[in-house]
């Protein structure tokens, strides 16, 4: 699954699902655009793509901030000439039950997970149009195909980014670019780290795999559907959930 002469831009890079999702599509030759806040983290993984003979850019930029996406979106094509595969990846969680949900934990996670990738989408489909090639991955969630008590907001940005997904997929799958998603499941990430044990036992329980995922994993698929062999897939979720959720 070569990836030469492609350049991919994968948000939310300096950690977790991001990261792993940038070394992967790195591996399989890609150029590589890391965006995140954090950038002492960005270069540290940039350091570690180039000295693997990746080539690599760091544009650090906020994807709760419009006016950081567009800014940073640009300096990526400038630099690199076009963007083929763009991985929305950031994301937070702001975690309340709905009757003590604040306005603001409502806002700041659509915000982030929706709103950013909307946003990052129409910086980068102008590239995409102009070659007639592009790939555009949203990582959603498990709990945006079936809900979580305590992440209203969380649950409902994710349902969201599947259907954006799809309208996506139909808008540009003319001119050879497909929008598909990724739903990982309970993934081993510093998001899941603080979570209790006795949770995670409880979770451990509902897949039948018998193992939390791995950032890899989930980059896998991300590798997969960027590829050509994806080229007939489109509009659809790939779920990387253990076997938690099935149909």
């Amino acid at each position: 699954m070569s990836l030469s002469g492609r350049v991919a831009l994968v948000t939310g890079a300096s950690q977790g699902i991001g990261r792993a999702c940038a070394l992967k599509l790195a591996q399989s030759g890609a150029a590589i655009a890391l965006a995140a806040r954090n950038q002492e983290k960005l270069d540290q993984l940039a350091g570690d793509i180039a000295s693997a003979g990746g080539t690599v850019g760091v544009f650090p930029f906020d994807v709760a901030d419009e006016e950081q996406i567009k800014s940073g979106m640009k300096a990526a094509i400038a630099q690199f000439g076009k963007i083929d595969i763009l991985v929305n990846n950031a994301g937070i969680t702001r975690d309340q039950l709905v009757m003590r949900m604040k306005r603001a934990d409502w806002d700041a996670v659509l915000n982030t997970n929706l709103t950013s990738a909307y946003l990052c989408i129409q910086q980068a489909i102008g590239s995409m149009l102009k070659q007639r090639w592009g790939r555009i991955i949203n990582i959603t969630s498990v709990f945006g195909q079936m809900g979580q008590a305590g992440q209203a907001n969380y649950a409902a940005s994710k349902a969201g980014l599947i259907g954006l997904t799809m309208a996506m997929a139909r808008e540009v799958a003319s001119r050879n670019i497909t929008c598909n998603a990724v739903a990982p499941g309970f993934i081993e990430t510093a998001m899941t780290s603080g979570l209790s044990d006795d949770f995670k036992q409880n979770a451990l329980k509902m897949i039948p795999l018998g193992r939390i995922g791995t950032p890899e994993d989930v980059a896998s698929a991300v590798a997969f559907l960027a590829s050509e062999e994806a080229s007939y897939i489109t509009g659809q979720v790939l779920s990387v959930n253990g076997g938690m959720l099935m149909g």
